[in-house]
């Protein structure tokens, strides 16, 4: 795989400086991406529980559940590509698809492989970027990580610290 390493992005993946669930985020987004989303989920087989507040049901498609945010519970839907990796996507917007990783969950050279995988694939699916950014927030124009379309692979986007 012609992805990243382990030792370049070690500090990315840092609790003390990212937070320990980072935000993950595709900016500029429709419904239609939120339903290729889902479509994406289903066809890789990846475990999957949709909920609103807290009550699990069957995912409806992304436009009703869309369609309903401001009356709704919080719709959400955990996904495992893994069985020790989980990512929580919350309906916030249709204008971004907006989600959660655990930090603790992604430590060492296969867990980032699985990660950037999981990556790869939305931002494949999309063809948009998927970005990375500390807790409370991706900030777009900084991302620390994220699958660049160009590239075709998820590159690290933030600096050294020279300190390291």
């Amino acid at each position: 795989m012609d992805g990243l390493l382990w030792e370049d992005v070690e500090d990315l993946f840092d609790a003390e400086v990212m937070g320990a669930l980072p935000d993950v985020g595709v900016p500029d987004t429709s419904a239609r991406d939120w339903q290729s989303l889902l479509d994406l989920v289903v066809e890789r087989g990846w475990r999957h529980r949709y909920s609103e507040d807290s009550v699990v049901t069957a995912p409806p498609s992304a436009e009703a559940v869309l369609s309903r945010l401001a009356g709704s519970g919080r719709p959400e839907l955990r996904v495992w590509p893994t069985d020790d990796v989980l990512a929580i996507f919350r309906f916030m917007s249709p204008e971004e698809i907006d989600f959660d990783v655990d930090l603790r969950e992604l430590r060492g050279q296969e867990r980032l492989d699985v990660f950037c995988d999981f990556l790869c694939a939305i931002g494949r699916r999309l063809g948009k970027p998927v970005l990375m950014g500390s807790e409370g927030g991706v900030d777009y124009d900084h991302p620390a990580l994220g699958f660049d379309v160009t590239a075709d692979r998820v590159v690290r986007m933030a600096s050294r610290d020279p300190q390291r």
